[in-house]
């Protein structure tokens, strides 16, 4: 039985290669077809990956609230009518974003898990005759945690730490390999601006492409160095600590940009389910327009809402993509089976022959349908091929991430035979039914 099996399948073979030329032609829709697949598996893989990498970089469940200072007219009106401010030359006036507003969230809102401020600073870090200009950034140990920050060598920040402002800081991977070339840098005391401070901890290296890190306004976080909070306002700045003369300079609507009055420059929360999200950003939002005097002087932004709004948009582009792949599938059937049928016009009287020499019913099936399904294959790995060259292009020329999994290959490959051998079977099942007597005396 197998080897009637290998006999028609070598017939199907010889049949195709025959004609090379309306075989290739043939296969054309299901090259497209399955090129199409692969390339569209590539943009839909590539897209997830993305997205769980930023999912990585911002943490699950965050809300995060920035400070401005310039605000446009609508915001300084709202502000003038909450506070009941007639003078139109004047600025409300706002405390900015406090470590007393973090105390207020936490007391009002139960959706709270950890909460980590951040202040930013430029400063020069000096060390052994080296010397480098990066962020300095005043937070807690929560900060590492809702930002799924690593440790390469020691650890977080001691309590004593937090509490006391002690002259201590965590460095990242990028400044231990400029100012270290990454020995160790345990113990160590580093100048960060006018303040020796003690390294306590090396944060692991976080890959995260410049892109990534734009689209989701983050910092290169290994470039950074972290010192308590507390540290940083006892020993660098604290912009809560305000003479009445700025008080009275920040109420004037001048034209040039308001200084930065703000204690905090950014706040990351951590709500504990991500139903609550929304909600618990609307409640924020609220609390601190109340505790600012009506001012909007902040940025409340959920960038998991944001991510999965992208993601839904990169669902509608992949299934536009597989409804264009899956047509030109169709077309590709649709192409061999009229083929296939015009073929069988051209060979009745090789079907007459066949079956005058014994060849049953299902010999002339097999062969005609081992025919198209050796097509449809061809068009399949020469589409494989196309997809994988089409899905790199795309990624270097769009700058659209593409992911080339084995998986889609596979997918790809069964589609292509199942064209075969779905459109294949009608003309095997014409060609098999054909009368061996009319046919022999077909020209």
């Amino acid at each position: 039985m197998m080897e009637r099996y290998i006999f028609n399948f070598l017939l199907a073979i010889e049949g195709v290669l025959s004609n090379k030329l309306r075989a290739i032609l043939t296969a054309l829709g299901i090259v497209f077809g399955v090129a199409a697949v692969i390339a569209m598996l590539a943009i839909g893989t590539g897209a997830q990956e993305s997205i769980l990498n930023q999912m990585k970089l911002i943490g699950t469940n965050n809300i995060v609230i920035k400070s401005k200072t310039e605000l446009t007219q609508d915001e300084s009106d709202s502000a003038d009518q909450t506070s009941g401010q007639n003078q139109t030359n004047l600025r409300p006036w706002s405390p900015g974003l406090k470590m007393d507003d973090l105390d207020g969230l936490k007391n009002v809102l139960p959706t709270i898990e950890k909460m980590s401020p951040e202040i930013l600073k430029q400063l020069p870090i000096v060390y052994n005759g080296k010397r480098i200009s990066t962020n300095c950034v005043g937070t807690n140990n929560a900060f590492f945690d809702l930002n799924n920050i690593r440790f390469f060598a020691g650890s977080p920040f001691h309590q004593n730490h937090l509490n006391s402002g002690s002259p201590v800081c965590i460095i990242g991977k990028t400044v231990q390999a400029k100012l270290f070339n990454n020995g160790n840098a345990l113990n160590e005391h580093i100048k960060v601006g006018n303040n020796w401070l003690k390294v306590i901890g090396v944060l692991d290296r976080r890959i995260a492409s410049k892109e990534s890190l734009d689209n989701l306004g983050l910092r290169d976080y290994n470039s950074d160095v972290y010192v308590p909070i507390k540290t940083m306002l006892i020993r660098y700045e604290n912009r809560a600590y305000v003479s009445r003369n700025d008080i009275q300079g920040r109420g004037n609507d001048q034209s040039e940009s308001t200084p930065n009055y703000h204690q905090l420059d950014r706040v990351v929360v951590r709500i504990d389910q991500t139903e609550n999200l929304q909600a618990s950003a609307d409640v924020i939002a609220r609390i601190l327009k109340r505790r600012h005097q009506g001012l909007v002087d902040f940025e409340v932004e959920v960038p998991e809402l944001l991510i999965q709004q992208q993601r839904k948009t990169q669902d509608t582009f992949n299934m536009v993509l597989a409804i264009i792949a899956g047509i030109s599938l169709i077309v590709g059937g649709i192409g061999i089976m009229n083929i296939m049928l015009a073929s069988i016009l051209e060979r009745i009287k090789e079907i007459g022959i066949r079956r005058s020499m014994g060849a049953t019913k299902i010999d002339i099936e097999l062969q005609f349908l081992f025919e198209a399904i050796f097509i449809s294959l061809i068009g399949g790995l020469l589409g494989i091929a196309l997809g994988v060259i089409t899905a790199n292009l795309i990624s270097r020329s769009v700058e659209i991430p593409t992911v080339v999994s084995t998986w889609s290959i596979i997918i790809s490959f069964g589609v292509a035979f199942s064209i075969g051998l779905i459109f294949g079977l009608l003309p095997a099942q014409k060609a098999a039914n054909q009368d061996p007597i009319k046919a022999l005396r077909s020209d």
